[in-house]
């Protein structure tokens, strides 16, 4: 008979998933503390979920502003034209490539089903980088763009789980 129930494996996987959500930089020492768990059950779990690809990486929640960035959401609506070979574009990185050589980082990228079928979250020095990066993405992908719109972030309150340290500065903006 197994030790734990898959149910309880489960359990335990997304109790120490939520807690390197909120800090992956903890210390294997101190995340098995919080989750009440061994050093070495904490560690078994996280290699076992970096080895299935349900973790697939760690980084750093940063300031834009303090970077002297600006963040931008892009929303696009795809045409009826069929895609054919603009998948390979995707998964190759084109977009990622292009935009860096205009000091556009591409931080988020999905597929949606809804009112728009892309979503595209990048930041840039300002308006018109992005701006420029809209028009890359329109002649990369001739005829497949109906529609695309470029949202600014005016304030982050919560971003990759990590609720903004300024999080009072909000109320300067209404």
């Amino acid at each position: 008979m197994p030790k734990n129930s898959r149910k309880q494996i489960d359990q335990d996987e997304k109790k120490i998933i939520a807690y390197l959500q909120r800090n992956a930089k903890e210390s294997i020492d101190t995340i098995a503390k919080k989750c009440s768990f061994s050093r070495q059950k904490v560690w078994r779990i996280i290699k076992r979920l970096e080895k299935t690809k349900t973790i697939w990486g760690y980084h750093a929640v940063i300031d834009d502003d303090k970077v002297n960035r600006h963040s931008y959401i892009m929303l696009i609506k795809r045409s009826n034209e069929p895609m054919a070979n603009s998948t390979d574009k995707i998964i190759n990185q084109t977009m990622e490539k292009r935009g860096a050589e205009i000091n556009v980082d591409v931080e988020c990228s999905k597929l949606l089903h809804g009112i728009y079928d892309w979503f595209v979250c990048f930041t840039a020095p300002d308006i018109r980088e992005a701006k420029k990066f809209s028009e890359i993405f329109n002649r990369e992908y001739p005829n497949l763009i109906s529609e695309i719109h470029i949202l600014e972030n005016i304030f982050t309150v919560k971003n990759s789980g990590v609720i903004n340290p300024n999080i009072t500065q909000l109320k300067d903006y209404f």
